[in-house]
């Protein structure tokens, strides 16, 4: 299934997209993409229902991130061996960790803010893990039976402050629209193996970023397990599992980001984006 949430942002309802591209409104059978709503139990009768009992939706609406009341927007450094070797970085002996602000989250194809007195934005295409069924202390071998789906994510970041200004990386990820999401949350059955998805990004019709799930240091139940081991995982968290080569802190000379600015991602299976970047204003 490919779940979803539309309509303006902080007024999002709850959609399914059908076998024809349509959206149908869920708002009958769930309140929201949240909490109970994504457990396992309610996706399968979610699943069970026939998509043409279900409203269309009519014309082409926002979409907004396809989850909702999440409690951690994880992120994992490093971890895509031949982008650790651009950035000129040892490969991680264990899944180096990091939080997105919960602010920093928006809908796929929102405007991207410059942050004020930026001067290295950034982009990062990557696979999100949707928390399905709260995970705490798993094994690798039931990790799985926690995901909910999967997700496109564009790690947008500022490497000046990430790198240069001390500290955590987080000061460089959390900034408004540093998280765009999207489009759908796709479930498991639909992606055969989350280990082997082709994956890009292009900057104003330029191909940055042209990579695969494949070389991913710590794979999908690595990292569920490894994470809840930390961090308690509730329904509607997010990990964001890493970026491939190609980012603009990688290009020599390094290249960054400026309002005007098309990003277009996707992964194979999960959809694509398209976000245009602008200038902060208060």
């Amino acid at each position: 299934m490919k779940l979803l949430r539309y309509g303006h942002t902080g007024h999002e309802r709850p959609g399914l997209l059908d076998a024809t591209g349509t959206i149908r409104d869920l708002s009958s059978v769930i309140p929201d993409l949240a909490g109970a709503s994504l457990s396992s139990a309610q996706l399968a009768k979610i699943k069970a229902l026939d998509p043409a009992t279900l409203p269309p939706v009519e014309g082409n609406p926002r979409l907004g991130p396809p989850v909702t009341g999440m409690k951690n927007f994880i992120c994992i450094g490093l971890n895509y061996a031949d982008h650790a070797a651009e950035t000129g970085s040892p490969i991680p002996k264990e899944p180096i960790i990091f939080l997105k602000s919960l602010g920093a989250l928006c809908g796929p194809d929102d405007d991207v803010t410059i942050p004020k007195n930026s001067v290295k934005t950034d982009w990062e295409v990557e696979l999100a893990i949707i928390i399905g069924d709260l995970a705490r202390n798993v094994s690798e071998d039931n990790a799985m039976a926690h995901v909910a789906g999967y997700a496109l994510c564009n790690d947008v970041s500022e490497r000046e402050w990430q790198i240069e200004r001390g500290g955590t990386w987080d000061k460089g990820k959390g900034c408004d629209t540093f998280g765009p999401l999207g489009p759908w949350l796709v479930t498991p059955d639909e992606i055969a193996d989350p280990q082997d998805l082709a994956m890009f990004c292009d900057i104003d019709g330029v191909r940055m970023q042209d990579g695969s799930t494949r070389t991913m240091i710590f794979g999908v139940k690595k990292l569920v397990s490894y994470v809840s081991h930390f961090i308690t995982l509730h329904p509607g968290d997010v990990i964001s599992t890493g970026t491939p080569p190609g980012v603009g802190l990688g290009k020599k000379p390094p290249v960054f980001l400026k309002a005007g600015q098309t990003m277009h991602l996707g992964i194979a299976g999960l959809g694509e984006q398209t976000q245009r970047t602008v200038p902060y204003s208060d």
